[in-house]
């Protein structure tokens, strides 16, 4: 970009009245995204995502803030009571670090600073925010012409809704932000991001409503995110369920308190960043519902020291691969009552045989608490086009409101379901997604979800002893079968005499252009013997 050229900005998107763009417009954030993806550089994608989702997270704060200050001036009210702001959940922001007063100073050199300095007076003032925005702006590396430009394209945006903060322009900015990142990052991507039609499976599936929800892995806080908006779209408020969650990598802990934090999701993600085997931060939860993305097939877990930990309960996991800790993990933190759980996990987890993992799915098929095996299409991750699984447990499978399910596992292999939106990467349909959960509905008998049948190719209910007769392989290919072939309804006998006609017609016809070319080449010197 040229010295004296303006900040790119999406105009072609549709504004409202005040001259800033509206968050109705469909593609609003793919434009806001090429036109912030222009101020990057040379910056690496890893390092860009911090400086935008900061700064993103800095606008919206601050517009929420200014909202509530603008109304209590016209009210008469005193705007500088904090009081006033923390009563409706609204953080505190102190006027240095107000985005108006940044905003005046986008151009001058010293802008990194002045951007340090208001994330930590935030933080000091807002006591929910410590340890959690970044604070590197003045760092020589990154151009401060650029991130002058950067705040000027995110000045265009009215970031705050008052009606409905958790579905305001932000949230919907930072999550495709969270995916386009993940998607520039490729195999890094994977370690704070879950594709969002895959979250929704999972979601779907086991239907938060009423409870708690808890992931030991949590990324940036996409399954909470989610679960959210699928109560919301089921008529339930938002304290009908409380948030638990873990994560390891400080920056990814960070994502996630404020992912969370503009949408005004209450959650307890620990007061830091832990290691949910080693330094479990709940260890007396039992939640009702968990949802996870693990990291796959990690081998330095620490599970040397661990050996003799109460949670495994099905058999100790290999030291070398930490999948079935994972599932272990999710099991001892599920409610005895009703607890039901989602975890993601590469496709070996269903079929190793090496390290005693046999031995652990034996024991969890045998221990009934296994209810649902998803195989999903390939290339839905950013991090590996691998195909992966989702397990589902229960730890009671005679919860009132479903059939009892005892010695029952409902196997789906939805491998073929979803579409390419790119070379790389494949979606899941809204209708795909809906095809997985009402099935898995209709088996557990749920109300409403009609009646279940297994489906040649797509779904199967197992028993304990189909299962064993297939050596504890948890693959839903061993168990679904065939798709049924298509009957048209033509005789054996004429459908053979009409195939094997048009067959001899194409043997005569590739003859023939066998003798042409041979012709040509021969007029050009090149004769075939």
């Amino acid at each position: 970009m040229r010295e004296n050229e303006p900040p790119p900005s999406p105009k072609s998107a549709a504004r409202k009245g005040n001259g800033k763009i509206s968050g109705a417009v469909i593609g609003f954030e793919e434009k806001l995204w090429l036109a912030a993806d222009k101020l990057r550089g040379s910056l690496d994608p890893a390092e860009y995502k911090h400086v935008v989702l900061g700064l993103i997270f800095l606008k919206y704060i601050s517009d929420a803030f200014e909202a509530k200050h603008a109304a209590l001036v016209a009210e008469g009210e005193d705007a500088e009571d904090r009081d006033q702001y923390l009563a409706e959940n609204i953080f505190w922001v102190p006027p240095k670090a107000r985005w108006s007063a940044l905003q005046k100073q986008a151009k001058q050199p010293e802008i990194g600073v002045l951007i340090d300095q208001a994330m930590d007076a935030i933080e000091r003032e807002n006591s929910s925010l410590r340890q959690t925005l970044p604070r590197d702006y003045a760092r020589p590396a990154l151009d401060k012409h650029r991130l002058g430009e950067l705040i000027d394209l995110l000045s265009w945006v009215e970031l705050h809704e008052a009606q409905n903060r958790t579905k305001d322009v932000l949230g919907r900015v930072y999550e495709y932000f969270l995916s386009k990142f993940a998607s520039a990052e490729g195999r890094l991507g994977g370690d704070f991001y879950t594709p969002q039609s895959v979250v929704r499976v999972m979601v779907e599936m086991i239907e938060p409503l009423k409870g708690r929800v808890f992931d030991p892995c949590c990324g940036s806080g996409g399954m909470f995110v989610q679960s959210e908006k699928f109560l919301e779209a089921h008529g339930g408020n938002a304290g009908d369920i409380s948030i638990f969650g873990q994560e390891f990598n400080a920056t990814t802990w960070r994502l996630a308190k404020m992912n969370l934090a503009i949408r005004g999701i209450e959650a307890n993600l620990g007061n830091t960043w832990a290691d949910s085997f080693r330094n479990d931060l709940h260890k007396p939860l039992k939640a009702e519902y968990v949802l996870a993305n693990p990291p796959f097939n990690v081998s330095d877990w620490g599970g040397e020291a661990l050996r003799d930990d109460a949670r495994w309960v099905y058999g100790t996991p290999p030291v070398g691969n930490a999948n079935f800790a994972w599932m272990q993990h999710i099991l001892h933190h599920l409610s005895p009552e009703r607890g039901v759980g989602a975890v993601v996990m590469a496709n070996g987890s269903m079929s190793s045989m090496q390290s005693g993992e046999a031995a652990i799915r034996q024991k969890m098929v045998e221990g009934d608490v296994l209810d649902c095996v998803v195989a999903m299409p390939g290339q839905l991750f950013y991090a590996t086009g691998i195909p992966v699984c989702i397990w589902v447990f229960a730890k009671n499978k005679a919860t009132a409101g479903f059939r009892k399910r005892k010695d029952e596992v409902l196997f789906i292999d939805a491998r073929r379901l979803g579409t390419l939106v790119d070379r790389v990467h494949r979606e899941l349909s809204d209708e795909d997604i809906e095809r997985i959960a009402r099935t898995y509905h209709a088996w557990r008998g749920e109300r409403g979800a009609g009646k279940y049948a297994d489906e040649p190719g797509f779904c199967k209910a197992a028993t304990r002893d189909d299962i064993a007769s297939q050596g504890y392989v948890l693959t839903p290919g061993r168990y679904v079968g065939a798709e049924e072939a298509e009957i048209d309804g033509e005789p054996f006998e004429e459908k053979m005499k009409r195939l094997t006609t048009t067959l001899a017609g194409q043997f005569a016809e590739g003859s023939k252009l066998e003798k042409e070319i041979r012709r040509s080449l021969q007029l050009l010197g090149f004769g075939l013997s």
